[in-house]
């Protein structure tokens, strides 16, 4: 029996139009009725999903998510911090270089903004997501002692991949490196990422890891959908990620996590 199941948000759980589906919240709200735990495993800021856990009712305080792609593990009611993994001022001063040599917008996700040392679209696009201001500022003129939880490369989808391409070694050594979007690379704490988030509540709440269905669409939903007893792509999921699931299940814009809670949850065709 499947005692919790951590969904991913854009691409999986929200449609096109970044809206919640009339099946998929019921779906949700049935498998709450049978006592599963309903959680979300994002990238995004506890601020960026409010909206989301209101509209789930998933907001109290026997509630849980994974934000940042698992970089905090957050009660969505009280909002005491389970877990907080960041990067450093050191560590962002490293990757700014490298951008610089690489050629590629940069910008950097703190507790309460998005910074960028050059305003571009694309940061724009993660300062609506999170709903958290943008600050343009030069990296070398920022207090040190900033939180920060995530640094992103970003740009066209053509200029992104040649930079992975380009990306030293080294780099996969000292972070987690995922590509959460087409246009999103993200450079995290070494030891961060969904599956480790998703993990760590896990333990908390007594729930073993084949009790557990995770269900993603990009690379950073490789981790818990590698951990978790289920683990389920979206239809419309990166190709490597089809190909480390468990299960693949219909796209984001055809209730595909609603198809999963009734086949797995609720035991219905």
């Amino acid at each position: 029996m499947y005692k919790l199941i951590a969904l991913d948000m854009d691409g999986t759980l929200l449609d096109k139009n970044n809206t919640i589906s009339r099946e998929n919240s019921l779906s949700i709200k049935r498998a709450k009725e049978k006592g599963v735990k309903i959680v979300l495993a994002t990238g995004r800021t506890l601020k960026g999903i409010k909206t989301y856990l209101k509209e789930l009712d998933i907001m109290d305080n026997d509630n849980y998510c994974v934000t940042c792609n698992g970089s905090i593990v957050i009660n969505s009611g009280t909002e005491e911090i389970l877990t907080k993994m960041l990067l450093s001022y050191k560590d962002l001063l490293y990757l700014y270089d490298l951008s610089k040599r690489l050629g590629i917008y940069i910008h950097a996700l703190t507790t309460s903004k998005c910074i960028t040392p050059v305003y571009n679209e694309y940061t724009e696009i993660e300062s609506k997501m999170n709903n958290v201001p943008i600050e343009v500022v030069d990296f070398n003129d920022i207090n040190g002692s900033l939180e920060i939880i995530k640094v992103l490369f970003v740009g066209t989808e053509e200029k992104l991949s040649s930079a992975i391409n380009n990306l030293p070694k080294e780099v996969y050594a000292k972070y987690t490196v995922v590509r959460s979007y087409p246009y999103f690379l993200e450079f995290m704490n070494s030891e961060v990422n969904k599956g480790a988030g998703v993990e760590s509540l896990a333990k908390k709440l007594s729930i073993k890891s084949n009790e557990v269905i995770c269900v993603g669409d990009a690379e950073n939903d490789l981790h818990m959908i590698k951990y978790a007893g289920l683990g389920v792509a979206m239809g419309n999921a990166f190709p490597n990620v089809k190909k480390a699931a468990d299960y693949i299940t219909y796209t984001n814009n055809e209730n595909g996590v609603a198809h999963v809670i009734n086949k797995f949850i609720l035991k219905e065709s």
